[in-house]
């Protein structure tokens, strides 16, 4: 009983964090007004979440391997409501960026924790386990730009959304309370044992710059399309106030729908590398699209592509490729990773608010550049991997 409490409340919490990533960008005209500042400022203050992950990830990984899960948990919930009660109360863009930097602390414990947990849980299914977290993400991204937009359209109070994110957090700290963790000592074993029966001859230099590369040019394509998605289809595609809303709901049904089919394919023998090269080309192209033909039709069919192909888990099958080529602290490992996609949260809002102060149709260029490079470098990893394992070694152990 105990084991499924951890297990929905670890899911639940990446609910929340879907939520978190973009809440502040949707509610991007209502805080504008409260903290009198401009566009840009709001993008001052989105910046914030990727310096709390670029502060914290190392740090939180590192001892998470050594002084177990449950308290980065616990730590990352708490950041969370302290997050959302700084937003609502802040008077100034500068002391909101502050509290907003505690939202990317708080994403920094639950990532160190909550996937090494999952792989510890599920160590035949890692991958598969993981590819989940994406889906519940999604889910929040999916539910709250319809709340927000209900909110706007009944010209209801902005907060509201940020306290019923409160209110789910505080639920579940209950529902984890006393629920239980993998034993530290047991995975620490089972860490020693693996190290030792690893014979991959992977390279820091070579194989550790592709990965992070790889979680930040993967982290940047979709972060960019979550972020701007609804004031690109209002100000380019000329949308109205809750069709533009929707299209970030049309994102996130793409993104649910991947983590499915994906868990699908995986489970039929489909190699985690050949779907990453795949979709990452898929990605790229619909973001072509989107970026010549910006019209109402290729945006919401565009927006479902770019949730399918870069927002549908594939970051999260890099992760357990990275783990499988560095089999050290699994912590650790998340927080190498996760710190060049920290990078990612924190550069692009401040690259691309620049540029909405002056041609919002040039965001969509940017990210057809990240994404040809994001498929550059998941190539380059997919050969490094033959190389390294040659074509007959199971890639990841998703299928059993």
């Amino acid at each position: 009983m105990k084991s499924k409490r951890l297990i929905l409340g670890l899911y639940l919490n990446y609910f929340v964090l879907g939520i978190s990533q973009i809440i502040l960008a949707q509610n991007m005209d209502a805080l504008r007004l409260h903290w009198h500042t401009t566009t840009a400022g709001v993008a001052f203050v989105i910046s914030a979440l990727g310096v709390g992950r670029l502060l914290v990830y190392l740090l939180s990984g590192f001892l998470s391997d050594r002084f177990g899960r449950r308290p980065f948990v616990m730590i990352g919930m708490g950041a969370f409501v302290v997050f959302y009660a700084g937003i609502l109360l802040s008077p100034n863009i500068y002391i909101a960026f502050a509290f907003s930097i505690l939202s990317g602390v708080a994403n920094s414990c639950l990532d160190t924790s909550t996937y090494p947990t999952l792989i510890d849980l599920f160590p035949q299914r890692d991958g598969a386990a993981t590819v989940m977290l994406k889906a519940f993400m999604s889910l929040g991204e999916l539910f709250i730009p319809l709340i927000i937009g209900l909110l706007t359209v009944g010209h209801l109070w902005y907060g509201w959304s940020m306290l019923f994110v409160v209110a789910v957090i505080l639920l579940n700290v209950i529902l984890l309370w006393n629920a239980d963790f993998p034993s530290q000592a047991e995975v620490q074993q089972l860490s020693a044992s693996e190290q030792a029966a690893q014979k991959t001859p992977a390279k820091w230099y070579l194989d550790g710059i592709l990965f992070v590369m790889y979680g930040y040019l993967s982290m940047a394509t979709f972060y960019l399309i979550a972020q701007w998605l609804t004031k690109y289809g209002a100000s380019v595609a000329n949308m109205g106030s809750l069709a533009a809303h929707a299209l970030l709901s049309y994102y996130s049904i793409g993104s649910i729908a991947s983590v499915v089919l994906t868990a699908v394919m995986v489970n039929r023998l489909v190699k985690p590398l050949t779907i990453q090269v795949s979709y990452t080309f898929m990605a790229l192209l619909a973001i072509m699209a989107m970026w010549q033909f910006p019209t109402p039709v290729v945006l919401s069919v565009g927006g479902f592509a770019v949730g399918f192909f870069a927002a549908g888990g594939v970051m999260q099958l890099g992760l357990t490729t990275m783990a499988k080529f560095f089999p050290i602290g699994k912590g650790l490992v998340t927080g190498i990773f996760y710190t060049a996609g920290a990078l990612a949260s924190f550069t692009i809002p401040l690259i691309t608010g620049a540029l909405a102060q002056t041609n919002m149709h040039s965001i969509m260029l940017v990210d057809v550049i990240v994404a040809a490079l994001g498929f550059v470098v998941s190539v380059g990893i997919s050969v490094r991997y033959r190389i390294l394992f040659g074509k007959t070694t199971p890639e990841l152990n998703l299928a059993k």
